[in-house]
């Protein structure tokens, strides 16, 4: 055990303060309380306590030690080894949030480029420098468009098919405005209707009307229309993205979206039990002054030389404060950096690449799920990447069945949806091969009765 300070420098430090020995500090403590005797194993020395945690680690299943067909925000995507190799570097590695820009060139640079491949990723004029996750960054979204009207519209219309995880946060986020009121969201409704079905919430009071692209289930629809008569009501039009899915659908800055948000981890970030993820916040440039969190802009100094800079940071919580649009001031630098490597190493034919494998495995594996007895595929629109299936039994049931053949199931919807009681949504990406597939139906098929 390592004791930072020596008998005499301890007894310096009491003099000093004018307390005779250590217990003297915890007399406002009540005494029962003081010293409790915990019940503690026998101490281990290093060899033993890493053999302990060991132990632990390797009785977690992985989604590289099995078939992962998990998703719900979260995906099994391939990275190449040059992102971690990259992001590894000690310049990059070690570095904090560059309060002091002048110093920090490389990393704001670095920023600089993930901005400006978000922005072409989802048709947008610019983009921040990040968010802490998708969550974060679809209510940083409703929190730009409330400061945008000035706190005079109040009402937030959300999509029911909005990832469940976003939704719960904005509510959160939401609960200091007083006057909020959030409809449309409701999952006690069928979840999956059209989202045509917003319309009805619509009115001169909406604020913000927020949906998803493709949507929580995977499902696809265009939302040029909608965005349409949300502008017609004076409202914004927030889209929520996959990213992967931009490699092949039309990006949301060409049907009319007003600010795109997403979570970032599909792109070159492990799953790592849930975390550190990367929220993407990209918007139109009337929207610059309100957006949240870090921008970084590219500009020259007085000899010419390109240099790149932390700008607007006026409406920043740490120079505003209560005035600010948001108290986020920092960003995912990281999880920025590992993104950019990952957009620039695959390329636009690669990226189209992987969105192409995501798209066709998901509707092979649904055109074969759909032949086993007993389960139906109810995704019935153009879907990417995931889709529902209807089972016979518990979904809790089927995945404790499926771990047995080293198979990591779909998620189980009723915990968020209850009308979708025995439903599972299952995730297919490029990782997944075609005997994975048949795997999956093979093991359905045997465990039917079980």
């Amino acid at each position: 055990m390592f004791i930072p300070h020596t008998e005499a420098e301890r007894k310096q430090m009491l003099k000093i303060i004018g307390k005779e020995k250590i217990d003297d500090l915890f007399t406002d403590v009540p005494e029962q309380f003081r010293f409790p005797r915990l019940n503690l194993p026998p101490a281990l020395n290093e060899m033993q306590a890493l053999d302990f945690i060991n132990k632990f680690a390797n009785s977690n299943y992985e989604s590289d030690n099995a078939i992962c067909f998990l998703g719900a925000g979260a995906y099994n995507h391939y990275i190449p080894a040059a992102v971690d190799y990259i992001l590894r570097h000690g310049e990059f590695f070690t570095a904090y949030t560059p309060y002091q820009s002048e110093i920090s060139q490389g990393t704001l640079q670095a920023i600089f480029e993930f901005q400006t491949l978000i922005a072409k990723l989802t048709g947008m004029d610019l983009s921040n420098a990040s968010h802490y996750d998708g969550a974060t960054a679809a209510a940083e979204a409703c929190l730009t468009a409330y400061h945008y009207f000035r706190g005079k519209k109040t009402k937030f219309v959300l999509s029911p098919s909005l990832n469940p995880q976003y939704r719960a946060t904005i509510t959160t986020y939401l609960s200091g405005i007083k006057e909020n009121l959030i409809v449309g969201d409701d999952p006690t409704n069928d979840p999956l209707q059209s989202p045509s079905i917003l319309t009805k919430f619509i009115d001169e009071n909406t604020s913000l009307v927020i949906v998803q692209y493709p949507d929580f289930f995977g499902r696809i629809f265009d939302f040029t229309q909608l965005a349409d008569i949300v502008h017609e009501k004076g409202a914004l039009f927030a889209v929520a993205v996959n990213p992967i899915a931009l490699g092949l659908l039309k990006p949301p800055g060409d049907f009319g979206a007003d600010i795109v948000v997403g979570e970032g981890q599909p792109l070159g970030i492990p799953l790592s039990f849930g975390g550190p993820y990367l929220g993407f916040f990209a918007a139109n440039k009337k929207f610059v002054r309100k957006m949240s969190g870090r921008l970084v802009g590219e500009t020259k100094d007085t000899k010419g030389r390109r240099g790149y800079v932390l700008t607007l940071t006026a409406r920043e919580q740490h120079i505003r404060r209560g005035k600010a649009t948001s108290n986020i001031c920092t960003n995912q630098s990281l999880m920025a950096l590992a993104a950019t490597v990952y957009l620039s190493v695959l390329g636009k034919s690669g990226f189209h690449r992987v969105s192409e494998l995501c798209y066709h495995r998901a509707h092979y594996a649904a055109e074969r799920i759909n032949k086993v007895d007993g389960y139906k595929v109810l995704t019935s629109s153009p879907f990417f990447h995931e889709f529902i299936v209807k089972c016979p039994k518990s979904v809790n049931l089927i995945n404790k069945q499926l771990l047995q053949e080293g198979i990591i199931g779909g998620y189980e919807l009723e915990k968020d949806y209850p009308s979708l009681k025995n439903c599972m949504l299952l995730a297919v990406t490029e990782r997944i091969e075609k005997s994975h597939i048949d795997l999956l139906c093979k093991t359905l098929e045997e465990k039917r009765n079980d």
